[in-house]
């Protein structure tokens, strides 16, 4: 089976601690930015992998590159040891708080906080530079076989170049996730997709890697798809296949610490159809049963990861339709104006709903207007959205039909 089967690396050596930089390509500097990152867990190899192979496929290229290509490693320290992280999880690091602190003793005794700082201040260069939009992927792998899917903070810019793409769209995973660096830098305004691949060691998961990579360049506008080698391939080879949903909501999140001794049951897959009250995992308490019907997404295989599992359910394409209608009117704007309803006044995009004044204003209300659940106070959902929905803050922005 091609899942079980090891990685064969195509560079020597390995990257050294803190080198991150696998290639950095310019063409015409006024043009659209891609940074694409592999190796944010250190157990997760594939995406580095692929950056080496296209960098070296992309130094060849007679065509010109119309914008400019970043391809970097992400935790290199853990990346070496074929650790998910050495100190705590990168991809949970990137919090105000450690932002604040970057390059401050206090954050570099710790082996991610000089990962972070490394990072934090490559991505600083690179975005402070940019005359044109930027786009950023984060390249993962998971613990289960199953197909290839991205994942999206749902502005609409985010969809629009993650449309563009021929794989399953999962909205909503970063309300379930604190700290991510696509969070962060899709926060700057940044657009940002994530990606994950298959199985940390299939070669499979390598390909699928590449086949994204490839078509971001040529999606972001940076190289013209008569440039791009293979580019006919490339496409069929990220298909989820007919059943398969297009665009998943993530529903339900279940958190594990190490000390609760979970395992998932054995057989369970991504996008694997679940019932509600279905057995899904086990921990030292008991079973651990699915609280509603869906699919099944990232089941955890491995000792390490806060993730158990996550439940999705598909989205009709016409609630994306008013979603995306209703933000071009501006709609968002106005719901602080109603009943139960009142802007934060320390964060201008931050609501408080009072739920037993507003009880006909749900969450998936806000969620279709690109809010997202920030946490409950009690009878108080708050809820926030992004400044960057519709506008970059970078320039010309491509023209997606």
């Amino acid at each position: 089976m091609l899942a079980a089967t090891k990685l064969t690396y195509s560079h020597e050596p390995a990257l050294a601690p803190g080198e991150h930089v696998i290639g950095a390509f310019t063409g015409d500097a006024a043009g659209p930015t891609l940074i694409v990152v592999g190796g944010l867990h250190g157990n997760e190899p594939a995406g580095v992998e692929a950056l080496f192979r296209v960098s070296a496929e992309l130094a060849e290229l007679k065509g010109p590159l119309r914008g400019r290509a970043y391809f970097l490693a992400g935790n290199t320290r853990a990346l070496l040891k074929g650790a998910r992280f050495i100190d705590r999880d990168l991809n949970r690091h990137w919090t105000s708080d450690n932002l604040a602190a970057v390059g401050t003793p206090s954050l570099l005794w710790r082996s991610e906080g000089r990962e972070l700082t490394e990072l934090d201040r490559l991505l600083d260069g690179i975005l402070i530079t940019a005359r044109s939009e930027v786009y950023v992927l984060d390249l993962h792998s998971t613990s289960a076989a199953g197909a290839a899917f991205a994942t999206v903070g749902d502005t609409l810019r985010n969809r629009r170049f993650a449309q563009k793409f021929p794989v399953t769209i999962l909205l909503g995973i970063e309300e379930q996730l604190d700290g991510t660096m696509l969070e962060y830098l899709n926060n700057l305004g940044a657009v940002t997709l994530g990606f994950e691949g298959g199985q940390h060691e299939s070669p499979l998961t390598v390909e699928n890697h590449v086949s994204l990579v490839w078509q971001a360049l040529v999606n972001a506008g940076i190289l013209s798809a008569e440039d791009a080698p293979d580019l006919g391939e490339h496409r069929p080879q990220l298909s989820p296949g007919p059943h398969v949903s297009r665009i998943v909501e993530i529903r339900y999140r279940e958190p594990i610490t190490a000390d609760d001794e979970f395992q998932m049951e054995p057989g369970i897959y991504n996008f694997d159809p679940i019932t509600e009250g279905q057995v899904m995992a086990r921990n030292r308490r008991g079973p651990i049963i699915a609280r509603e019907s869906g699919m099944v997404l990232m089941p955890l295989y491995q000792k390490l990861g806060d993730d158990g599992f996550f439940i999705g359910r598909r989205v009709a394409p016409v609630w994306l339709w008013l979603s995306r209608t209703l933000r071009e009117w501006k709609i968002p704007r106005l719901m602080h104006w109603l009943p139960g309803v009142t802007r934060d006044l320390a964060e201008y995009e931050t609501l408080i709903v009072n739920t037993r004044v507003a009880r006909i204003f749900p969450l998936q209300v806000f969620h279709l207007l690109g809010y997202r659940k920030r946490r409950w106070n009690g009878a108080k959902l708050v809820v926030s959205r992004r400044r960057h929905d519709t506008d970059s803050p970078f320039g010309p922005q491509p023209n997606f039909g």
